[in-house]
């Protein structure tokens, strides 16, 4: 019960963050790689260029977000998955 209090509790967490954040208008759909590209540019000046380009770039942002989606679901799947075996190999023992 206490497990189900706590998911219970991080969602409602998380569902008002979400709608503050949605509410307040500071939101903006934007990745941590631009940001980091923004700060590395105002500490520079401009004048860094990258040791190593892509070897291959997404024609479009929103093919990007769609791998960054799959990967992360991937991620969550396998996280999943090795959370399920070994509760299930904690259950064999009692």
């Amino acid at each position: 019960m206490r497990g189900e209090l706590i998911a219970l509790a991080s969602i409602l967490i998380f569902f008002v963050a979400f709608l503050w954040t949605s509410q307040s208008g500071l939101h903006e759909w934007e990745g941590a790689d631009s940001k980091a590209e923004g700060v590395i540019e105002e500490l520079t000046g401009g004048s860094y260029t990258p040791w190593l380009k892509p070897l291959w770039e997404p024609p479009s942002g929103e093919i990007e977000s769609l791998f960054f989606s799959l990967q992360a679901a991937i991620g969550g799947l396998v996280i999943g998955y090795f959370l399920g075996y070994y509760r299930r190999n904690a259950g064999d023992g009692n």
